[in-house]
């Protein structure tokens, strides 16, 4: 039974209508992707509400003037402690970027901590891992550092934001030996000097 010319072109013209479709919905998908890649650490509306002008030095010199002001820090954890309300998080303060990051950067302003009503896991929350948390300004608390004793600025976690672990970057060397190539064992085939 001959069907003519338009069966054969059918399916052609419908796998086409299709692919367009998958790329337009992959094309929404990355774009989807990329802006929430590019959005900040914490949430939008306790972004608009911390207050930005409070450097982080006057914050450890004295926080009483500002118990109760909402601000977002970050860094690095030095050590996390379980206490009975909650959890304790010691930081060493960072500048943040751009997305609320702690930069890596041997500036810093002291040490605070973070207070945080919940059970958080030390080997989670460990140290050298980064750390970004919107909260707000509790006062202080002391604590022995070695034969001193330190008097912390506290925040009261409204959100903590835990960075992912950067990998450290793999050793690839330059030169690849074109005698030894394995296509089989692509990895065996490069000479390491």
């Amino acid at each position: 039974m001959y069907l003519g010319d338009k069966a054969l072109h059918m399916p052609v013209l419908s796998s086409r209508a299709g692919g367009c479709i998958m790329m337009k919905t992959a094309f929404l998908m990355s774009i989807a992707l990329f802006f929430q890649g590019c959005s900040y650490a914490i949430s939008p509306d306790l972004v608009k509400r911390a207050d930005k002008t409070i450097p982080f030095e006057s914050l450890e010199r004295d926080p009483e003037p500002y118990k109760g002001k909402l601000v977002i820090l970050g860094g690095i954890i030095t050590q996390t402690i379980p206490v009975q309300k909650g959890t304790l998080i010691e930081v060493l303060q960072k500048p943040l970027d751009y997305w609320g990051k702690p930069r890596r950067t041997d500036t810093s302003g002291g040490k605070f901590l973070v207070h945080y009503t919940a059970y958080l896991d030390p080997l989670v929350y460990a140290p050298e891992r980064e750390v970004t948390v919107a909260g707000e300004v509790e006062g202080t608390r002391s604590e022995a550092l070695g034969d001193i004793e330190y008097t912390y600025p506290v925040v009261l976690s409204r959100e903590l934001k835990l960075w992912p672990r950067e990998r450290p970057p793999q050793y690839r060397p330059d030169y690849m030996d074109p005698l030894r190539y394995d296509p089989n064992n692509p990895g065996n085939s490069m000479r390491q000097y």
